[in-house]
């Protein structure tokens, strides 16, 4: 069973979310938050296999939030939802920790199989805000389409090593592999392991030896 925390500010929102969650057998929401603060009560209290999380909430944001919970529990799952997909919102929040940002107008189907996803070690992220990433890397000068670390990630990846077995290979926690998982899959434009894999593969990404 996935045990999910949901962190909003609005009571309906809250209460679809919950209502459409539960309609997947699979999945339970075990705690509903409305701020920030309440949230990292929560989450230390009910520990969630993943937290969804609206980015835009008065006083202390999801980002902020984001950034307290994955520090007090680096293990987090903190998938973000929001409206609002411009670059500098999707950068923040997965430089916060945060392993996923979906829309909150995506299909109820996706939202599903994006916690589901997001509970089994991928990287779950609306194809808009995979745009904005790719948008704001196109803007640097000379900049290289993967950082060294997560083309290292992607490596792994080609060789079917799974998220804890590529923190343990590289040093590194697994959160952190879920955060270069998330910009990675955004760089190369695929949306899952395999694809990630068959371009690693076909690009002759490879983990340096001695790695």
């Amino acid at each position: 069973m996935i045990r999910v925390l949901l962190v909003d500010d609005h009571t309906l929102v809250r209460a679809g979310l919950s209502r459409l969650l539960d309609t997947d057998p699979d999945i339970e929401v075990v705690g509903v938050a409305g701020t920030g603060e309440e949230a990292l009560v929560l989450d230390a209290r009910l520990v969630p296999d993943v937290v969804l999380m609206d980015v835009s909430m008065p006083g202390v944001d999801g980002v902020e939030t984001t950034a307290s919970l994955v520090a007090a529990r680096p293990d987090a799952c903190v998938v973000m939802l929001s409206a609002n997909l411009d670059h500098a919102r999707v950068i923040g929040a997965l430089d916060a920790g945060a392993c996923g940002y979906l829309a909150k107008d995506a299909d109820p189907r996706t939202l599903i199989e994006g916690v589901r996803s997001a509970a089994g070690g991928e990287a779950p992220l609306d194809a808009r805000a995979g745009r904005a990433l790719l948008d704001a890397r196109s803007q640097r000068t000379a900049a290289p389409v993967l950082t060294g670390r997560e083309a290292e990630v992607l490596a792994c990846v080609a060789e079917g090593l799974a998220n804890k077995a590529i923190a343990r290979r590289l040093g590194i926690s697994e959160k952190t592999v879920k955060s270069h998982l998330t910009r990675a899959f955004a760089a190369i434009g695929v949306s899952d392991r395999t694809q990630a894999a068959l371009w690693a593969v076909d690009h002759g990404v490879l983990v340096p030896s001695g790695s």
